[in-house]
């Protein structure tokens, strides 16, 4: 499978001249080492490259960084081969597996001057792919090098050093800022039920004593459709005894029985009038229904409880051994397939509760947010009136159960309105807050980021509107900000710690 992507490129580049505070220094040395520095993008790879300054007739390292996206983790295996192209003259290297973890060290010679442009073509078990790094200047001497470092510092303002080693060790990410519509967000809790049709009540059938069939009946456990799970038996109870009224339901329909087939053949031979026989059936009947019915739910012992559909025993009200009352409920058989969240909002909101289309739900236990997209869910219904005890309005959402939400719980839930107003929106794990300010970290190169104080508009529980402080084109920190604040607190990182020139 091959792949030949080229987008999303970001070129930087720095010269190794910095003094140990941190701030470029106004001068350099003829004979000081010059580094010009790439990031590129493409749909599957992050690459970051540290090269000597490209000299004709000199041998130039270029020690590139390959992450696979977009988890950010080193490229461990794989054959790759970079191309400096100029003026139609091109110099290649084929390395077949990284000098160290993500790290691939080229050792490539120019022929000649000019703007030109980098290729990679990496060839992993996936597949083969491109990222291009273009306008890279292939320069005649050292003395162009450095002049041409000396217009393109990077500045170190208010930045920290993290590198690509110390990244692919932890859960990090970066992305860009998105321009989307962000519309009102109402956060509330939410009471999670199992849906209507999901629960079935079993109650007892009759009075008596109720027996777990298994001895223990843990709430939890699952069920299957038909299984016995209780029985209900008054067989040594003086009165009310289900025995007693089985047993004589039996005896008369065996009877009525009998009359009813001796009066037939009797009545062929006019012995019995048609008024007998009809009275002979009608008594026969109603014993039978009688007996049938009973037959149906009880037997000699008393009346055996199954479960009437699948699922868990969600919860038991009673206790083995003790005595019900005919239509006492004994326990509840829940399916648990789906949800039911009903939220309470304050009557301010009323007038924007139409406009609620989606919602994010973050779980108190796990601390996990979902949209209601990956849940499958839909907002059912909003209340038109507040509710007299709390003057609150309800919003009923159902969502399907992935096993993270517990019915009977309370969830955190983000009502979200429609709105065709754009904004620059961030995933709220990118921001640090600090004193009530809010910052995120901004990318200058892949090893280098500086910190930003952002000012935030809503959240969704998932992502935040960014009113001022970054733009919706400035590469950011979305996992592992915290680490990156860490490192800064440190404060004694070397800009190269870790790398192999």
């Amino acid at each position: 499978m091959n792949y030949k992507i080229f987008f999303g490129v970001l070129l930087a580049f720095a010269i190794e001249s910095c003094s140990p505070n941190g701030h470029e220094n106004e001068k350099h040395d003829e004979h000081e080492e010059v580094k010009f520095q790439y990031t590129a993008y493409s749909s599957y790879f992050e690459l970051f490259a540290e090269a000597d300054a490209f000299i004709v007739g000199e041998k130039a390292n270029v020690l590139s960084h390959f992450s696979i996206l977009p988890d950010f983790k080193a490229v461990e295996k794989g054959k790759i081969t970079i191309t400096l192209s100029v003026n139609g003259k091109e110099t290649k290297q084929t390395l077949d597996q990284p000098t160290r973890k993500g790290i691939y060290s080229f050792d490539i010679q120019p022929e000649t001057q000019g703007k030109g442009k980098l290729t990679y073509e990496i060839t992993t078990d996936k597949g083969t792919s491109e990222i291009i790094v273009p306008d890279v200047m292939v320069f005649a001497n050292d003395e162009e090098a450095h002049k041409a470092s000396e217009r393109n510092v990077v500045s170190r303002t208010n930045t920290t050093v993290f590198t690509k080693e110390q990244s692919w060790k932890i859960d990090f990410a970066t992305s860009i800022p998105r321009l989307e519509p962000f519309g009102q967000v109402i956060k509330t809790t939410a009471l999670v039920q199992s849906a209507q049709g999901n629960e079935f009540v079993i109650a007892a059938k009759t009075s008596g004593i109720v027996l777990f069939n298994s001895g223990v009946l843990p709430e939890g456990r699952d069920v299957s459709a038909g299984q016995s799970l209780f029985s209900v038996s008054g067989g040594d109870m003086a009165d009310n005894n289900i025995a007693v009224k089985y047993a004589e339901a039996k005896n008369n329909y065996e009877k009525a029985n009998a009359d009813y087939e001796r009066a037939k053949e009797l009545a062929k031979d006019k012995i019995v009038s048609e008024k007998d026989l009809l009275s002979a059936k009608n008594l026969y009947e109603n014993a039978k229904a009688i007996f049938d019915n009973l037959n149906k739910n009880f037997n000699a012992s008393g009346q055996t409880i199954t479960s009437p559909q699948a699922g868990f025993i969600k919860q038991v009200f009673v206790k083995n051994g003790a005595y019900v009352e005919a239509g006492q409920p004994i326990a509840v058989v829940s399916q648990n397939k789906s949800l039911i969240l009903t939220a309470d909002v304050p009557s301010k909101y009323a007038e924007v509760l139409p406009n609620i289309k989606t919602a994010n739900i973050r779980t108190i236990n796990n601390n996990r947010s979902y949209s209601l997209e990956q849940l499958n869910g839909k907002v059912l219904s909003f209340g038109k009136a507040a509710n007299s005890d709390n003057y609150l309005i309800p919003v009923t959402l159902q969502v399907e159960n992935n096993g993270s939400i517990i019915s009977g719980s309370f969830v955190e839930i983000y009502l979200k309105t429609f709105s065709n107003n754009q904004a620059v929106v961030v995933p709220t794990t990118s921001l640090l807050e600090e004193q009530g300010n809010f910052f995120v970290w901004v990318q200058v190169t892949p090893e280098l980021f500086e910190k930003r104080e952002v000012f935030i508009g809503g959240t969704d529980g998932v992502n935040t509107e960014i009113k001022k402080g970054i733009t919706a084109n400035e590469r950011i920190v979305t996992r592992g900000a915290m680490l990156i604040k860490l490192a800064q607190a440190t404060g004694t990182l070397d800009a190269h710690s870790g790398h192999v020139h």
